[in-house]
């Protein structure tokens, strides 16, 4: 059974930092791009980092505040989030993709497993 699990999170002023993390069980880090989406309140799941092959992706949106990081031997994803911004208030997603041709991390459709999503409200 694939389970991903979140933690971290919570309240944090605009401009402070916070760090989110994912504990994955069932899959490889070898098999899957393991990453972030978030969703803020009245829009749609969005993309926001993943990492695969030990690379990194970001979406534009958060490309030099939020980094993402893996500890394999932990099975375990870190992203660390600077510089927040009130517009970066959702709910974050752990996401797994199987690795492939024509698959990407950071998109929706190629996703296999989801977290449970982890709230992270930052005020200005």
């Amino acid at each position: 059974e694939v389970q991903l699990v979140e933690s971290g999170g919570g309240l944090q002023q605009a401009g402070g930092s916070l760090s989110l993390s994912c504990v994955a069980s069932g899959v490889t880090f070898d098999d899957y791009g393991i990453g972030w989406f978030r969703q803020a309140p009245g829009k749609g799941r969005e993309g926001v980092s993943c990492i695969t092959d030990d690379y990194p992706y970001y979406v534009d949106a958060v490309k030099g505040r939020f980094t993402i990081s893996s500890d394999n031997a932990k099975n375990t994803v870190y992203l660390q989030m600077d510089s927040l911004k009130p517009e970066d208030t959702a709910t974050y997603y752990c996401a797994a993709a199987i690795t492939g041709p024509s698959r990407f991390c950071l998109h929706h459709d190629d996703i296999n497993y989801w977290g449970k999503g982890i709230l992270v409200t930052v005020s200005s």
